[in-house]
């Protein structure tokens, strides 16, 4: 098993994030393997992203696509005055 650090700068919920913003068209399995997470911790951190209106879920034929609402406030409470598309298109430029 690698090393890993003892702690990250950005949670499970905001790897899901952003790996659904770099590919709405990715699974679950992809998705899960891109943000470091089991395809269990995927579908629960989906369903509180969706829950809470960060993600919608958009079924396309047999499958789910995922998109990001660009406009969905930051939630900790000294950024909340910030989108969460803000600090995605910050983490995803090149």
């Amino acid at each position: 098993m690698p090393d890993r650090p003892a702690w990250t700068f950005i949670t499970s919920h905001g790897a899901m994030l952003l790996e659904v913003a770099r590919d709405p068209n990715a699974t679950v399995r992809d998705l899960a393997e891109r943000s470091g997470v089991t395809e269990r911790q995927a579908h629960r951190i989906l369903a509180d992203l969706t829950t809470d209106n960060y993600v919608i879920r958009v079924r396309v034929g047999r499958r789910n696509q995922y998109r990001i609402n660009d406009e969905a406030p930051m939630r900790h409470p000294s950024v909340s005055h910030h989108k969460i598309g803000e600090m995605l298109k910050i983490l995803n430029e090149p």
